[in-house]
């Protein structure tokens, strides 16, 4: 069990930039885009869609998954008492709420947005919607 204070220590670090990433885009970066004129923000976010795939964030986001599934693991079958419910809870929590969200919610509409023509009243339409949806997720 020596192992587990530097995965923890690691996964902590990983998952806050991961957060941070988060808190970027609901915070201030969605709010500017809405802001600006519809074309520019479908264009920009279409943009950005297309370049995260490739980045370090994830790595991050994909990385933290088999980290947490130990790490929730390690908290139900190797810790006793609060300390295993605790880590148990960090793992099921990141895998639930970062990367189930992300991936069945975000991801999906990230994907609509980018099949869509830029200049489409409809993509407009979706854009209002997916502005909102995005934020919340």
């Amino acid at each position: 069990m020596e192992w587990i204070v530097p995965v923890l220590v690691a996964a902590a670090m990983a998952t806050a930039l991961v957060a941070g990433v988060f808190l970027t885009f609901s915070d201030f970066i969605m709010r500017s885009l809405v802001a600006a004129a519809p074309l520019a923000a479908i264009e920009a976010m279409q943009m950005v869609n297309r370049k995260v795939y490739r980045s370090i964030f994830m790595v991050l986001l994909l990385g933290m998954v088999p980290i947490s599934a130990l790490i929730a693991a390690s908290g139900i079958l190797l810790v006793d008492g609060a300390t295993g419910l605790w880590l148990a809870a960090g793992g099921i929590t990141y895998l639930v709420g970062v990367f189930g969200v992300t991936v069945f919610g975000n991801v999906p509409m990230n994907q609509k947005l980018d099949a869509m023509e830029t200049e489409a009243s409809a993509t407009a339409q979706y854009w209002a919607h997916y502005a909102r949806r995005w934020t919340l997720l």
